[in-house]
């Protein structure tokens, strides 16, 4: 029996589709209904299990699609979501042509009953005569989506209500109070964000594999467990990733402003020092001007600067003769430092997103990362009361211009 798998997360499909293999299913995925209905038209299914709430072509769409197609009207279809979930959304689902409704997550037995139990000969699936008409079905279309954008706009009322009890108290405090709290409120959103998607899907991944990988080496170990186990480990790799890395960036946002004169020229040297001993088949050259004094908090510019230097490193790493500088420059009658690099670069359109938290503007396979490092260093900027700015070309390299407020500009000496 061949089923295909619709659902635009990856790590769904994939978890879904070693359950199902692991039963003696054979699988085939597709992201979306659109591409799914591609799919169906090179290779049969037996079952169709899909999600709703897909970019292009949702489940409600794709799956009235398929009954109007005279070779797919009789192939069982089932509902498999955690976001759609009322009884008007079930009903519709039912009233667009699909023989079950399943609500995530659940449990094995129950999806393999669902598959098994329409496709079984024995027991033929009885199609429903009487659908509702198509405009009937529209109607219910759009009411339930007036219902998800009502629970939306409920849950963007609730929190502007709660931005504006927040920034009432805010107008009372001082500038530099303002700032983070403004500041604090994007990234708990940013936050909100990874948890719900970045955090969750890694700890769903080590969740459903461990399981698996308990079941395929009950007696034995195969080549396929030790996939298994790879999977894991690149997940739970990922979850620490992110993790120490929102710790450095909550490091960087709170906490007192400790200046001092610091040599940031010795500073960037420590840096590179470490670099290539971790790196040691690494041929690059480095270029930092000496006498660079700056009046800043020590610890924290050696966050900020290891940030920029783990980037510049990371991406000259397929660059030949990869050169890596850190210097100084006037700017409007003031000292700007700069770091300097000749690797992969970037697209000036994409600047804006460079400092926005888990923003990443190179895949994971090109250059791995978090997205958080240059947040942090913004954050560590703006703390010493300076501004950042990137400049850059893609395939050319990039330069990052920080100064550090007026305080370094006193006391720097």
């Amino acid at each position: 029996m061949k089923v295909l798998i619709v659902d635009d997360n990856e790590t769904n499909r994939k978890l879904l589709r070693v359950t199902l293999e692991r039963a003696g299913l054979r699988t085939f995925e597709a992201g979306d209904g659109i591409e799914a209905l591609g799919s169906l038209e090179a290779e049969r299914a037996d079952t169709i299990i899909s999600d709703i709430l897909m970019p292009r072509m949702d489940g409600y769409r794709f799956c009235q699609e398929v009954r109007k197609r005279k070779s797919m009207e009789n192939t069982p279809f089932i509902f498999y979501t955690s976001t759609y979930t009322s009884p008007g959304d079930e009903k519709l689902a039912m009233d667009c042509g699909a023989d079950r409704y399943i609500r995530k997550p659940a449990p094995l037995a129950v999806i393999l009953e669902a598959i098994c139990g329409m496709s079984d000969p024995r027991k033929p699936r009885s199609v429903p005569t009487g659908l509702p008409g198509e405009l009937l079905v529209m109607r219910e279309y759009n009411e339930a989506l007036v219902r998800k954008l009502e629970e939306r706009n409920a849950k963007l009322e609730r929190a502007r209500e709660e931005i504006m009890g927040v920034n009432a108290d805010l107008e009372r405090r001082v500038q530099e109070r303002t700032i983070e709290l403004v500041s604090a409120n994007q990234e708990l959103e940013a936050f909100s964000h990874s948890i719900a998607h970045d955090l969750r899907s890694p700890l769903m991944a080590i969740d459903g594999f461990s399981h698996i990988l308990l079941m395929e080496c009950d007696g034995r170990v195969s080549s396929a467990a030790m996939a298994h186990l790879n999977f894991i480990s690149k997940a739970a790799r990922r979850m620490n990733e992110l993790t120490s890395d929102l710790l450095r960036l909550s490091r960087a946002s709170h906490g007192q402003i400790r200046r001092e004169n610091v040599d940031l020229s010795l500073l960037a040297m420590g840096i590179f020092q470490e670099l290539r001993e971790a790196h040691p088949g690494r041929d690059i050259s480095a270029k930092i001007t000496d006498g660079l004094i700056v009046h800043a908090d020590m610890a924290l510019l050696r966050i900020a600067l290891e940030n920029l230097l783990n980037n510049a490193w990371k991406f000259t790493g397929g660059t030949p003769g990869a050169e890596i500088e850190v210097s100084a420059t006037a700017s409007n009658g003031q000292r700007v430092y700069f770091v300097r690099d000749n690797g992969a670069g970037f697209d000036m359109t994409s600047a804006g997103r460079l400092f926005g938290a888990f923003e990443r503007l190179h895949s994971a396979a090109e250059f791995p990362g978090t997205g958080i490092g240059l947040t942090t260093v913004q954050r560590i900027v703006r703390r010493h009361g300076g501004h950042i700015r990137a400049e850059g070309a893609k395939g050319k390299g990039a330069m990052f211009f920080f100064d550090l407020g007026p305080a370094d500009r006193r006391g720097a000496k």
